[in-house]
């Protein structure tokens, strides 16, 4: 029996691969520690680590301290990186589904159709009942967020190029926009008091209750994706290419919309619209790992989304203290730059469909 030799070539490419991609989750993971330190140690109110571990810990200290760390910071920071994981996620999902590297919940406008959704139901449901559920808002989020699916993937068979795309997201979210505008404008009064400010995107409203229910919605869509990570690497090969495999294209497509679509749902109820994360995120990451396989990027698109919403949270709190920035405005300063670095180094007429058929 004749035994085929392996090239050189073959044998250092794996190893080399497998250390850069242990490389940059340990620097992912490096930095979502140094987000979460840095966020409970900063503030407007300085506690010195000595003191921050003994309350986290131990739940001793000053009476004001404990509250501050376990009450305003902790709920906080968990939140941004809950939800910055799901932003990273979610573009990545919609990146696969189109085939582009454009593609975002952001720059396609389907956060601002959960935002019109969500600030609906707030104005309506606080006027009436004084009050509205958590997942009364998802709900709201999720039904604004699939219009606006809907309204992209109508225009995507029209218009098979990717700036036809861009702008068509751009529209629909222009749309959504001033009528969200209109009914904050005729909204002012003290039950909806913190409605422009979320309406900007911040994480500065969470809560024990809201951040356990993001985790809960959020972790079960992750395990989800990650179940899906073999059928999502046949589909960037072409569909033929899936359908050959074994994958059911059709309800693919409808299984990646609807996650991504609950994810966006999810953060657009929780902290409002955040831009350019989804984008973003995925594309860094992606380039640092030198691979797109699915099993890899998820969780490090994950991570890496974690991260970043950590890091621009902190700089939002902090850079012009006690004025607090809109998250979006910080995140929109790192997040923008890497949009127009993607669309100058493609083609303009790259059709919709990035992938091999």
């Amino acid at each position: 029996m004749i035994k085929r030799k392996k090239s050189k070539g073959a044998e250092t490419k794996k190893p080399g691969r497998k250390a850069r991609c242990l490389a940059v989750f340990a620097v992912l993971a490096a930095a979502l520690l140094a987000a979460a330190v840095l966020n409970i140690h900063m503030g407007s109110v300085r506690i010195p680590a000595g003191r921050i571990l003994r309350i986290l810990f131990l739940r001793q200290g000053e009476a004001a301290e404990v509250s501050i760390l376990w009450k305003i910071r902790m709920p906080r920071i968990l939140q941004a990186a809950i939800l910055g994981g799901a932003l990273a996620l979610s573009g990545f999902l919609l990146q696969t589904f189109f085939g582009n590297p454009i593609a975002g919940p952001f720059v396609l406008g389907i956060s601002s159709g959960a935002k019109m959704c969500v600030a609906l139901a707030m104005i309506v449901l606080l006027k009436s009942y004084g009050k509205v559920s958590s997942w009364i808002l998802i709900l709201a989020a999720f039904a604004g967020a699939m219009a606006s699916t809907a309204f992209i993937l109508a225009v995507s068979r029209a218009v098979r190029n990717m700036a036809g795309l861009l702008v068509a997201g751009i529209m629909i979210g222009y749309i959504c926009s001033a009528v969200t505008e209109f009914l904050v404008t005729f909204a002012e009064d003290s039950d909806i008091v913190n409605l422009h400010g979320w309406s900007q995107g911040s994480f500065s409203g969470a809560d024990w209750a809201g951040t356990g229910t993001a985790a809960l919605i959020v972790g079960t869509v992750f395990v989800c994706v990650f179940f899906l990570a073999k059928p999502i690497s046949a589909y960037q090969m072409g569909e033929a290419y899936a359908q050959s495999m074994g994958v059911n294209v059709k309800r693919f497509r409808m299984e990646l919309i609807l996650l991504s679509g609950i994810l966006s749902a999810c953060v657009t109820a929780f902290a409002g619209p955040v831009s350019f994360v989804g984008i973003a995120v995925p594309f860094l990451v992606k380039r640092a790992l030198g691979t797109s396989k699915p099993l890899v990027v998820i969780p490090a698109s994950f991570l890496g989304g974690a991260a970043f919403c950590m890091f621009c949270d902190l700089a939002a709190r902090t850079a012009f203290a006690p004025t607090e920035l809109n998250i979006s405005t910080v995140t929109s300063f790192v997040g923008a730059p890497v949009v127009i670095y993607m669309l100058a180094g493609r083609n303009r007429n790259v059709p919709l469909s990035g992938r091999r058929s």
